[in-house]
């Protein structure tokens, strides 16, 4: 008789987050072997070969958080690995963008990621891998400029009686205040 399956084993922001982890925790192991921290390695790779991005933007890419992402510029910038430039239109608004020194220092490690890369998807052939990146691809498009989910002390509280309603209530309030800019 078959195990019957957990509800995760079918829910799709479970799978890719458990495909995610297992496959990038594969790579931070390279990551680090080559004197990257993983959240280096991510600003490296959302910056190297592009146009310059907000700092906002970048820690959306990068999969981090804005303050996280600002102290790490401040050392890569010492490091002379990227730099800061003013928007052209908009003066709160500050830009990020790898140098030249920085594609260099990259470059071996983007190799090594474009290796790990075809080994992941090389089961599933050519097709069927580009097939799977450009759905993944529309569903990231499909879904930017939603607000990240934030984790709330709420969600570690132990439940009483009654208490998924007010936690779910809270929760909501909490986030239409986040929304409107309380």
């Amino acid at each position: 008789m078959k195990a019957p399956r957990r509800f995760v084993d079918d829910y799709l922001p479970a799978l890719l987050a458990q495909a995610s982890h297992l496959i990038s925790s594969e790579f931070h192991k390279v990551a680090r072997q080559h004197g990257f921290s993983v959240s280096e390695w991510r600003v490296m790779a959302s910056l190297a070969g592009g146009q310059a991005l907000s700092i906002g933007d970048l820690a959306q890419v990068a999969v981090m958080k804005q303050p996280t992402v600002t102290r790490m510029l401040d050392r890569m910038a010492a490091q002379g690995h990227v730099e800061r430039m003013p928007h052209d239109s908009d003066r709160r608004i500050t830009l990020v963008r790898i140098t030249e020194d920085g594609e260099r220092t990259v470059r071996q490690l983007m190799e090594l990621a474009t290796e790990h890369e075809r080994r992941v998807l090389e089961p599933f052939g050519l097709k069927s891998a580009e097939a799977l990146k450009n759905t993944l691809r529309r569903m990231i498009e499909l879904h930017e400029g939603t607000p990240p989910d934030t984790v709330d002390e709420d969600d570690f509280e132990e439940p009483s009686a009654g208490a998924p309603q007010r936690a779910a209530s809270r929760k909501s309030s909490t986030t239409r205040a986040k929304a409107s800019g309380s």
